[in-house]
């Protein structure tokens, strides 16, 4: 699955030249995008190029300089709190709680997102069982192998049933066969409706998403399918694509 046609129109993540400088310096530089519901939205740029600074803006963590955006119906600037509450977030460190229990973990993240507990038991065991992790239930996180991690860290972050997921390299340091299960999990997310937000730096898995956006110096550069990318850049893979875009950036660190 890397492309597919959207047949509801139905926009989760609205965003109309959001700005956002730091004195003089212009992090993320007036840039405008939809978002629909169940989009698997890849959002690429090298070190530098803004797109840490606009993620933490559309996750209600910092406020815009100028222009407006809306995550799952609610204003970044003014509903931060009901923002966090409808979606997830994974990073490269997975978020997880290491010197805590597998179901430790579950069910402490359920509080978090506000689930009631009755809720948070039933899914805890629901969950165990379809990770396939019910006999290390009681085993410390730090415990588990890497690949196992980032599948609980994943499965954490949707466990309140969120409207968007953002997903900030979570695929880092992890091996190709494990990179690809994960995406087997985003696919299934995906068509249950929950749209994924992603950043990453292997442009093999940017082939994997509806519609890619490429960063640079802060603007939006090139937003399509990856078929329509590669073919408006006349090249054979994303990885040309990005590298040819990445060749114009003119700052390095973000």
């Amino acid at each position: 699955m890397s492309e597919k046609d959207f047949n509801s129109r139905e926009i989760v993540i609205h965003v109309d030249r959001l700005t956002k400088r730091f004195g003089a310096f212009i992090a993320v530089d007036c840039i405008s995008f939809d978002v629909e519901k169940g989009e698997i939205f890849g959002f690429l740029g090298a070190n530098g190029a803004g797109k840490t600074t606009a993620m933490r803006m559309l996750c209600g963590l910092s406020k815009p300089t100028s222009g407006k955006a809306s995550v799952a119906g609610f204003d970044i600037a003014k509903e931060t709190e009901k923002i966090k509450k409808n979606i997830g977030y994974m990073s490269q460190k997975f978020s997880l709680y290491e010197d805590l229990k597998v179901w430790e973990n579950i069910r402490l993240f359920g509080g978090i997102y506000g689930m009631k507990k009755n809720e948070i038991t039933s899914k805890t065991e629901q969950l165990l069982h379809t990770l396939g992790l019910a006999d290390e239930r009681n085993m410390l996180v730090k415990s588990l192998p890497l690949g196992w991690k980032q599948k609980l860290a994943f499965s954490v972050s949707i466990f309140h049933e969120p409207k968007i997921v953002f997903l900030d390299e979570p695929t880092g340091g992890v091996d190709p066969a494990t990179r690809r299960q994960f995406w087997e999990l985003i696919y299934e997310a995906s068509e249950r409706g929950i749209t994924i937000f992603v950043t990453t730096h292997y442009m093999d898995e940017a082939e994997y998403c509806n519609r890619v956006s490429i960063m640079v110096d802060g603007k939006i550069k090139a937003l399509d399918t990856p078929s329509n990318l590669k073919h408006q850049f006349d090249v054979a893979n994303m990885d040309e694509v990005f590298s040819g875009l990445a060749r114009t950036a003119k700052r390095s660190n973000e």
